[in-house]
């Protein structure tokens, strides 16, 4: 008699981690995230809001942790298969991807650390790139116009995943705001409401 057939175990899911400062989100952080969401078959992507970004709090003013939650919680409404995660706020602190990622990791998931190709050659700056290295392939999305810049330092697991064209920086909305621009083109309405509400940028 034939014994049943073992039922095939179920695929890991693929879950890509967006960690960001997200001061304020944009349309350039949508569009980096699908294109990664699609080019690699994504189930879920999660924007992960820095707590405190140690690489940028000596250069510049951050605005606090739950303003930039509650405008990525208005920029991801309605937006299929992307989610905010709140892990790096509650663990307080620097913020720390290597953390985040530990905190992450398991048997039924694929980590895939989605990162602008501004960013990919500074991966071993970060702090314990040695773990990220372990638990993530790291998606590098080229950026409009890149060149020189875009692959990690040897040793990194990645994939090049082409961009959407869509060049736009916080620094830059951050500033066009401060002078009263319209920023329709580059933000939904969801966060230009909310950002009117607490009175950010202004």
């Amino acid at each position: 008699m034939e014994g049943t057939p073992e039922a095939a175990p179920p695929r890991p899911e693929r879950l890509g981690v967006f960690g960001g400062t997200f001061d304020p989100p944009h349309i350039g952080h949508l569009a980096a995230a699908e294109a990664a969401r699609w080019a690699l078959g994504l189930d879920r992507v999660l924007f992960v809001v820095a707590n405190t970004p140690w690489q940028k709090v000596d250069e510049q003013a951050v605005s606090p942790a739950a303003d930039r939650l509650a405008l990525v919680r208005a920029a991801v409404t309605n937006q299929e298969g992307f989610e905010v995660s709140t892990l790096e706020i509650d663990r307080g602190g620097d913020s720390s991807t290597a953390e985040t990622l530990t905190d992450l990791a398991n048997d039924a998931r694929e980590l895939f650390l989605i990162v602008g190709s501004d960013l990919a050659d500074s991966l071993d700056t970060w702090r314990r790139p040695e773990d990220i290295r372990s638990l993530a392939t790291v998606a590098v999305v080229a950026r409009l116009g890149a060149t020189g810049a875009g692959v990690p330092p040897p040793g990194w697991r990645w994939i090049a995943v082409e961009g959407p064209g869509v060049e736009v920086s916080s620094t830059h909305v951050r500033r066009w705001l401060g002078e009263g621009r319209p920023l329709d083109s580059v933000m939904s309405q969801p966060v230009a409401a909310e950002i009117e509400r607490r009175g950010l940028y202004r």
